[in-house]
């Protein structure tokens, strides 16, 4: 790369790092791109970690030494997502978005890139301070979820299927019973898709009891993987009287009321919003 101007350097080299979070990147890798100083680099990078971190970008973290370098890690301030979510909210309690049995149409929402990037953003700054090796959906809804989060995390993306796929080798299938019908369902995981002792991130759009989420942790013990955490775009509170799989999630929004006759409900804030009360970061 040809020798840049310092504003023209700092905006080439903000746009790097975002295009590479959670990579560490040397200084001298820095200084070889732009032909210029590392005391030079220095100073650029204390001016990006300062637009980061009051932006509420996410933080770019320094390690020294001979290995050391910088790392950028995307994260969103409560309250920029507590905005983006209550608008989320508005739009989701649309009366024509009722489906019967109590589900919401979403699918519109799930194909905006800019909607992803965002709901990523939040996953990433949930599941921070958590060790991932790869991020796990279930098709097909969930998909475009799980990578737009492992865009923000820089991670790979492993698909459950519905049914085994002949294009994917020998696989892992389990039944699991639906916590919401009580069907019993099948999900397959190809052997190659996912190595042992894995940390896993799951990732879905829509939760009720969460028999299908409990089917993946179900898969997942069949590769001695485990659970690092459980993400959701939005999570039902309309139970009757069933009780919830399991208690350790976190969701963006959540669906406390639906009147199937009116088609009225009711979407509030989901626990991301509790857990980060006391945290304006």
């Amino acid at each position: 790369m040809k020798k840049l101007k310092r504003s023209a350097r700092l905006v080439e080299m903000t746009q790097y790092l975002l295009n590479r979070p959670h990579t560490l990147i040397s200084l001298t890798a820095f200084a070889d791109r732009y032909q210029s100083a590392k005391s030079s680099i220095s100073e650029d990078l204390a001016i990006i970690k300062e637009v980061f971190e009051e932006e509420g970008l996410g933080e770019l973290h320094t390690l020294a030494g001979a290995a050391g370098g910088v790392k950028y890690t995307p994260k969103m301030h409560v309250e920029e997502a507590r905005k983006i979510m209550e608008r989320v909210c508005g739009q989701l309690e649309q009366p024509e978005r009722v489906l019967p049995g109590g589900y919401l149409y979403m699918t519109d929402m799930l194909g905006q890139p800019g909607l992803l990037a965002d709901i990523g953003r939040m996953f990433a700054t949930a599941f921070a301070s958590k060790e991932i090796d790869v991020i796990m959906t279930v098709e097909t809804k969930g998909i475009p979820l799980a990578y737009a989060t492992a865009a923000s995390m820089n991670l790979p993306v492993v698909i459950v299927r519905r049914d085994n796929k002949v294009t994917e080798g020998s696989a892992v299938s389990i039944n699991y019973v639906s916590g919401s019908n009580k069907r019993i369902q099948t999900m397959s995981l190809a052997r190659r898709a996912l190595r042992e002792q894995s940390r896993v991130l799951i990732i879905d759009d829509f939760m009720k009891a969460g028999g299908t989420i409990q089917g993946m942790m179900d898969l997942l013990h069949e590769f001695n993987a485990h659970v690092a955490g459980v993400g959701v775009f939005v999570e039902s509170g309309e139970l009757e009287n069933e009780e919830r799989l399991f208690e350790d999630y976190v969701s963006l929004a959540k669906l406390t009321a639906v009147d199937l006759k009116t088609k009225q409900t009711t979407i509030v804030l989901g626990n991301f919003f509790d857990q980060h009360k006391a945290d304006p970061s």
